[in-house]
């Protein structure tokens, strides 16, 4: 809860709980329930009312980008977005700006493409749900939240790109390096399963040891952070057929990430190739 010292004039009521207002030229989007109910463009909001959630944009490229966007999309919308990210904020401990254009364009797009009868496909679901557990049961709450105030089904996989939204925001990554955790992830798997001629279960826990390797190891590779592995000559020499997937598995990867991958990473993506081909034999 925050209280605003000051009497803030209503620029505009995006819904029954959210409004943008200012203050001495001041802009901030209001989160309060039933504060938007009724009001209009230059209704005074008394000073010590007490908000759920106050959020300001500074950034003057940021604001100027937020300001075009809610032109653009229906204020209800811009509303519930809003209070969307209201639940992200309280669940993490962290809200960026950014996240007011970024998270609202793509959430009005998916909505514009539902309305229209598309199909929303994510190729990444598996790994969402492995990789990032705790974003995905935030973004399967948002969608709720959607769903209640559009009176429109949300597909999960909607849910997981909103969950990948979610980890960028958390770890201060780029959308982009997230959603190619994930993407390696898969491919890593598809080499093995090629390789192999089996299909992996990707429910399985052998499976999210895996995924959570690639994971880790993409970023120490990303942010160049060397590992020991003093096992190298023995995993080499102990799991041959392994370690030749691996080293398929990191040519993708270096392919992908435009950086090397050095021999211990090789060295421990053997030791979990390994741990799936067991785990196939059982």
């Amino acid at each position: 809860m925050l209280v605003l010292p000051a009497a803030y004039t209503v620029l505009k009521p995006f819904n029954n709980n959210v409004v943008l207002a200012q203050h001495e030229g001041i802009e901030k989007i209001l989160i309060k329930k039933g504060i938007g109910f009724g009001a209009k463009a230059g209704d005074q909001i008394p000073a010590d009312t007490v908000f759920e959630r106050v959020f300001v944009i500074e950034n003057p490229e940021t604001k100027q980008r937020f300001n075009q966007l809610i032109t653009e999309i229906d204020d209800r919308l811009v509303g519930i977005c809003e209070e969307v990210l209201h639940l992200i904020s309280s669940a993490t401990g962290e809200l960026n700006e950014e996240m007011h254009v970024r998270l609202t364009d793509h959430i009005a797009f998916t909505v514009y493409r539902l309305k229209n009868n598309d199909q929303i496909e994510n190729p990444f679901m598996i790994e969402i749900e492995t990789l990032y557990p705790q974003e995905l049961a935030i973004a399967k709450e948002a969608t709720r939240l959607l769903e209640k105030a559009l009176d429109l089904p949300i597909p999960e996989e909607e849910a997981g790109f909103i969950a990948l939204h979610i980890h960028s925001l958390k770890t201060k990554d780029r959308l982009s390096n997230t959603v190619k955790y994930a993407y390696l992830c898969n491919s890593a798997v598809e080499i093995i399963e090629d390789e192999l001629k089996v299909e992996i279960d990707r429910k399985s826990i052998d499976y999210a040891r895996f995924a959570s390797h690639i994971r880790y190891a993409v970023e120490r590779i990303l942010k160049k952070i060397a590992i020991k592995n003093e096992l190298l000559p023995v995993i080499k020499k102990t799991y041959k057929s392994s370690y030749r997937l691996a080293k398929m598995v990191a040519a993708m990867m270096e392919e992908e990430l435009y950086a090397p991958v050095p021999e211990e990473e090789v060295g421990y993506l053997t030791l979990h190739i390994e741990r799936l081909k067991n785990a196939l034999d059982n």
